[in-house]
């Protein structure tokens, strides 16, 4: 079937939705029309912008409410919270390896990347840089991130996907100039000399970035990027570096608790919806990489054509990725040990 055809199969499906946010683990749900969109960190604000346009046509076609509450944080604690017991209905995570996870814990089904087009990824991003006015260290690509004076700001891989995109994204433009798997670990440990604190997730990051003036740069989502240095009036800037990671979040439901609700029909809804052309605008506009070429066209001054490897340049796939460096004796786990003593 193609993409336009399934699409139109969800057309009396779409929805908006009133926003609250939530984080509460012992959210059981509302039979009655509420889903919990588990998201991670830093898109508070670009969901807050699709619910609103959501519910009017939700309620206007299908003839009555859903509301949506959201729960943000880092990426990788967030799927641990709900194989703890939050009762999400629909994942917006930074990572396939996220839902993977719970897949695997049996939440979710296997064939969960076939639900929606593009492996069920809505947009895609990446990693930049964001530095001081002026960009006083002189900072234009990951070679100068190793210097001796650089203090970096960036999230901790444990629980963020910011921070293990960081990770990958360092990793990959040394593997994809051609450089070896131990000159690109070499790298990894001198720049994570220049880290001196890891934040949970990516607005915690942004935070002690932006408004603590902590650090000399900040390894960031794109999007986030942008809406720190909107906000910074002309304090900070942005470097995009000449290589950086593709990333691809991705979005499902979670069966075990779509059952349980009773929230399948709204979950499949709202999710169908991020994919039409009114969803993807408001993704471009808050600095995310739309699947729609002729949206993403559109914003190209703001999403620049930049060098973007995937993930298949460094591992077999996100899963790969995950258990080779951050899994057990993971490589980010070993260089990381070895610095903490």
């Amino acid at each position: 079937m193609s993409t336009k055809k399934w699409l139109d199969a969800f057309a009396l499906c779409l929805a908006a939705v009133a926003v609250v946010v939530v984080g509460l683990k012992n959210y059981q749900g509302d039979k009655n029309g509420q889903l919990l969109n588990v998201s991670y960190d830093p898109t508070r604000e670009v969901y807050q912008e699709i619910n609103s346009r959501f519910i009017l046509k939700y309620e206007a076609e299908v003839g009555h409410r859903v509301s949506i509450e959201q729960s943000h944080g880092g990426s990788s604690r967030q799927a641990r919270m709900v194989a703890e017991g939050l009762a999400a209905d629909v994942l917006t995570l930074a990572l396939p390896s996220d839902i993977e996870g719970l897949a695997k814990r049996g939440l979710i089904a296997g064939d969960w990347r076939g639900r929606f087009p593009h492996n069920s990824q809505p947009y895609s991003s990446t990693i930049v840089f964001v530095v001081r006015k002026s960009n006083p260290k002189r900072i234009k690509d990951w070679a100068d991130l190793i210097g001796p004076d650089v203090t970096i700001i960036t999230p901790d891989p444990e629980t963020s996907g910011n921070g293990k995109l960081s990770v990958l994204a360092a990793w990959g433009s040394i593997i994809y100039r051609g450089g070896s798997e131990d000159q690109a670990r070499d790298f990894i440990t001198k720049l994570y000399q220049n880290v001196p604190i890891v934040a949970q997730g990516a607005r915690e990051a942004a935070t002690a970035f932006a408004m603590a003036k902590e650090g000399d740069v900040h390894l960031t989502w794109e999007n986030e990027a942008l809406r720190e240095v909107a906000e910074s009036k002309g304090e900070l800037e942005i470097v995009y570096p000449q290589v950086s990671i593709l990333a691809e979040p991705s979005v499902t439901w979670v069966d075990v608790n779509v059952e349980k609700h009773k929230s399948e029909f709204a979950a499949k809804a709202y999710l169908a919806y991020l994919f039409t052309d009114s969803a993807q605008e408001i993704f471009a506009k808050n600095g995310y990489r739309p699947i729609n070429e002729a949206i993403l066209k559109k914003y190209r001054d703001r999403l620049p054509n930049i060098q973007l490897f995937p993930v298949t340049l460094i591992a077999k796939d996100w899963a790969e990725a995950q258990t080779k460096f951050f899994g057990n004796n993971g490589i980010f786990e070993i260089i990381h040990s070895a610095q903490s003593k």
